[in-house]
């Protein structure tokens, strides 16, 4: 059906009485003289505007009134005999009764032009006072409606019992402005000197229009997904959304009548909702995530909005509270936030998340003026034990020893897991004096060391475990990275005492440390400028005759001279440089036994070559010493490979299988250092050994010492039970060959017979040997 139009007619009926049309007249309603004889009794009646019927009542009456005081005009001429007045009370009283009504008023006449338009009219369409008679009254209507509402007013007009003009309807006004409002529309009809003429009532309904599209949506919005509370003033529910039940369980029933509260989950402090409430009564609003408790008792995660209602008075009449469920949300950014800053075992806080902590606990040293102390906590021995139990006893130990260090600090203070077996413990507000706050340390140090020092019981197995513990004071003037790396240095300075052992950082043992770098900064260059070189220690049997040599590595540094093994040799292991160094003593060891297989005095000798444990536990080592055996032709059975007695025991599964690899091709191996280690006679019967190595240790107080000299003695003696040739080094009197000799010791090697020397100078030793 088409839009109506805003204005349209409608027929008359023609009253009996006065003959003149009406419509829609209702008795009994008030003329505008109080004199007349049609007055009622009753006071007017105001039609009510928001009725679907007032506007039509409202051009009823003033229809009735008009017809009511054409009637009168006879009278009033007789009376006043005068026939001038009667036109112009009739136009008073019409611009009266207009003016007086306080809706929008229009007066058109049968070919469609304004001839009348009230106050109110001049206001609902935008013209200025007297702007509206004289216009088409399509003028007042979007252009789309002009030609259907012309073709019906024409219809109306050529037969008054036609009604469609949409009388009492929504319709659509036009304002001087251009802009366009929907209206409501009351049409009345009078007849005056044989003319036709329409009245029509117009109220504009843009604001109701609104309000009742604003309800509409919001009733919509009630119905949501989201969960809606509204409460009043106080807090009590008054109304809930099926959302609400839908998200925390309880009906409507159950909640209208209490508070929010019916939600709290515990897990808020009061002051979470000071806060919150602080900001609604300053902003009017609050959003956040929130956590609240379901009715069967399941905690789950919220984002909540509190909006407050504002009244007339300026203050909250009402509060609405909208929310979502966000728990999966909030625990997968629990879980990423988790594994960016906690460690996956332990669930203590990482290397980040450590460098975090330190940097907040200096800053609160810069205000309260305290010292603190970071204590870096390393295993001792751990790799061993992990390969000796397996991995998943390693694990479970690194658990035991995370709780044993909780249960030793305060809650204060912070442990981490920096990596591997390494832990770091972070102290605050020890003291304001660097001896006490040390002593505390040392303290607290001490405790972590004797939880740890604890047996443990692990699948099935005892565990003992001991830590070595680096101590680092900080204050003011301290950062994180040189905290932890004092830290690490005075823990390698408790491995060097000993282990199981505690240190503090002194700047001294920086200055070492620096030193310490710039000589593993040169040591990278030492290969490529041909600085490295083999050196050869000849050994000796009971007789005095040389059956082989030790291959020494040495180090000529351009600047600091001769470096020995004992110091480079541990920086080459830490660096990782010990691999290509080793590959390289390796091939030199080879390359020197080919040559020397031509010549008389060492064609016979065996050449002992030392292996770093890091060098021997890469899988590829035993293939590494065929591959250079055969680039280089050398004679496998004069090869002999040094193992230390904790190299080898670490993962004696490996080491044995390696072995065997080796010896079946000829390769023979000598264990060093024994005695210094664990000495079980258990593990060195599973290892498949040519020779045992007597260390120095045990040979430098000999014979006056009687322990050396019972361990020595003991060395041999089981060399002689596994058959098994042994060697003493470091032998430098006499007196220590002859007590080694007596006791059935076969080779010896020490500066008594020679220093170890330069290929040159070696060879030329031999010749002298052998004159």
């Amino acid at each position: 059906m088409d839009r109506l139009p805003l204005l349209a007619v409608c027929s008359d009926e023609i009253a009996a009485d006065c003959h003149l049309p009406i419509c829609n007249v209702r008795l009994g309603v008030a003329c505008p003289s109080t004199n007349s004889p049609y007055a009622a009794s009753r006071p007017h009646a105001r039609p009510d505007r928001d009725h679907p019927e007032g506007h039509r009542s409202i051009a009823d009456d003033l229809l009735r009134d008009l017809r009511i005081h054409q009637c009168e005009l006879p009278m009033e001429k007789r009376r006043a005999g005068k026939a001038a007045a009667p036109p112009r009370l009739s136009d008073a009283w019409a611009s009266l009764i207009l003016d007086t009504v306080p809706q929008a008023m229009l007066v058109v006449d049968e070919h469609g032009v304004v001839i009348r338009a009230n106050a109110g009219a001049h206001t609902v369409f935008g013209y200025p006072e007297g702007g509206l008679p004289g216009l088409a009254v399509e003028a007042l209507m979007p252009e789309p409606l002009r030609t259907a509402h012309a073709a019906h007013r024409a219809r109306f007009f050529a037969n008054p019992g036609f009604r469609a003009m949409g009388e009492g309807r929504e319709v659509l006004g036009r304002r001087a402005d251009g802009s366009v409002f929907p209206a409501e529309i009351g049409i009345g009809t009078m007849r005056m000197d044989k003319q036709a003429f329409a009245v029509v009532s117009i109220v504009d309904i843009s604001k109701r229009r609104r309000a009742e599209d604003e309800l509409r949506i919001a009733a919509i919005a009630f119905e949501s997904q989201s969960g809606m509370i509204v409460t009043d003033a106080l807090g009590t529910i008054l109304r809930v959304n099926p959302g609400f039940t839908r998200l925390t369980g309880y009906s409507a029933e159950e909640a209208v009548g209490k508070t929010p509260r019916l939600l709290s989950s515990g897990r808020h402090p009061p002051e979470f909702y000071r806060q919150m409430w602080a900001t609604i009564i300053e902003k009017g609003q609050w959003q956040g995530q929130i956590w609240n408790r379901h009715k069967d008792g399941r905690i789950f995660s919220e984002w909540l909005t509190i909006t407050a209602v504002i009244g007339a008075n300026g203050k909250a009449s009402h509060y609405v509270s909208t929310f979502s469920e966000i728990t999966e949300s909030a625990e997968a950014e629990a879980r990423i936030h988790r594994l960016a800053y906690y460690d996956a075992l332990t669930q203590l806080p990482n290397r980040r998340l450590l460098h975090d902590r330190i940097g907040q606990a200096l800053i609160a040293i810069s205000r309260n003026g305290l010292h603190g102390a970071i204590l870096l906590v390393d295993l001792d021995g751990f790799m061993a034990m992990n390969d000796r139990h397996g991995h998943d006893s390693g694990d479970q130990l690194l658990i035991e020893v995370t709780r044993r260090l909780l249960l030793t600090v305060r809650d204060s203070d912070t442990v981490s897991r920096l990596v591997g077996d390494q832990f770091v413990v972070v102290l605050e507000e020890l003291s304001s004096e660097a001896e006490e706050a040390a002593t505390l340390a040392k303290q607290v140090g001490e405790k972590l060391g004797a939880a740890i020092r604890q047996p443990c019981r692990i699948n099935g197995d005892d565990i003992r475990c001991t830590a070595s513990i680096g101590v680092s004071l900080f204050h003011t003037q301290d950062t994180v990275d040189q905290l932890l790396k004092h830290a690490n240095l005075a823990m390698y300075q408790a491995k060097a005492a000993g282990r199981d052992a505690l240190r503090f950082f002194d700047p001294e043992m920086q200055a070492r440390i620096d030193d310490r770098s710039a000589l593993i900064a040169d040591l990278h260059q030492a290969l490529t400028n041909r600085q490295l070189q083999l050196h050869f220690q000849p050994q000796f049997d009971a007789g005095g005759r040389v059956i082989g040599a030790e291959t020494l590595l040495c180090w000529t540094h351009p600047q600091r001279g001769s470096i020995a093994p004992d110091i480079f040799i541990p920086l080459a292991e830490e660096s990782g440089l010990i691999m290509s160094i080793g590959y390289w003593v390796l091939e030199t060891a080879c390359a020197q036994l080919k040559a020397w297989a031509t010549n008389a005095n060492a064609c016979e000798l065996m050449l002992a070559v030392n292996v770093s444990p890091r060098q021997f536990a890469d899988p590829d080592f035993a293939h590494q010493v065929r591959s250079v055996l055969a680039a280089s032709g050398a004679n496998p059975e004069r090869l002999k490979i040094e193992l230390t007695e904790s190299l080898a025991l670490d993962n004696i599964e490996d080491t044995i299988e390696k072995m065997r690899l080796l010896k079946a091709l000829g390769i023979t191996f000598s264990m060093d250092d024994f005695g210094t280690g664990y000495s079980s006679l258990a593990y060195l019967t599973q290892l498949p050994l040519d020779e045992l190595k007597i260390d120095r240790s045990f040979v430098l107080n000999l014979p006056d010492n009687a322990t050396d000299g019972i361990i020595a003695r003991t060395i041999i003696t089981m060399g002689r039970s596994l058959a098994l040739k042994v060697v003493a080094e470091g032998v430098e009197t006499e007196r220590q060959r002859e007590f080694l000799e007596r006791h059935g010791c076969h080779a010896y090697q020490g500066y008594l017979y020679s220093k170890p020397l330069p290929q040159g100078r070696f060879e030329e030793f031999l010749a002298a040997s052998a004159a």
